[in-house]
C-alpha cells in the first residue's frame, strides 16, 4: 500500500515540512496585513505622555482613527495629522470626521498627542472632534 509520507521498510513516518511551510506563510501574510494599518498611524516625532493609570487599548480598528498631534516648541505650534495627511485647514478635518461618524456610529477617536503639547493645544483639537459629533474621545499615553 502506498502513500503516507514514509519509507516502508523503517516503518516509522516522514516529517512532511512544505506542508508547514505553507501555512507559516499564510499566517506571515495575515498578521502583516492586520498590523500594517495599526502601524502606520502611528507618528514616531510624538513621545506620548507618561500615566502610570494608563490601560492596554482594546483591539478595535473598524470603529477608530488617530489624530497625532505633534508640538513644534520653537514655532509653539501644533500639526494635526489624521490619516497620514496634515490638516491646517480645520474644516477639511471636521468635514472628514463627519462623514466617517456618518458612515459609522460608533466611531471613535483617539488623540495621540506630544507630552510637550500644551493643554490648550488639546482642548482646540477636542473641539474640532465634538463639531464633527464624535463623542467617543480616548487619549494616548504610555504606562511606564
Amino acid at each position: 500500500m502506498g502513500g503516507g509520507g514514509g519509507n516502508m521498510e523503517s516503518g516509522e513516518p516522514e516529517f512532511q515540512i512544505a506542508p508547514m511551510i505553507d501555512v507559516l506563510l499564510v499566517l506571515l501574510i495575515f498578521f502583516m496585513s492586520i498590523t500594517s494599518n495599526q502601524v502606520a498611524k502611528i507618528d514616531k516625532e510624538i513621545t506620548p505622555p507618561v500615566a502610570g493609570a494608563a490601560k492596554k487599548k482594546e483591539k478595535n480598528l473598524a470603529n477608530e482613527g488617530i489624530i497625532n498631534v505633534r508640538w513644534n516648541n520653537g514655532r509653539q505650534e501644533s500639526t494635526l495629522i489624521f490619516q497620514d495627511r496634515q490638516y491646517p485647514d480645520t474644516t477639511a478635518l471636521v468635514d472628514l470626521l463627519t462623514g466617517l461618524k456618518g458612515k459609522n456610529a460608533s466611531y471613535r477617536i483617539i488623540i495621540r498627542g506630544d507630552k510637550a503639547l500644551p493643554a490648550v493645544e488639546v482642548q482646540k483639537v477636542m473641539a474640532i472632534i465634538a463639531q464633527a459629533g464624535i463623542d467617543d474621545i480616548s487619549f494616548s499615553a504610555l504606562n511606564q
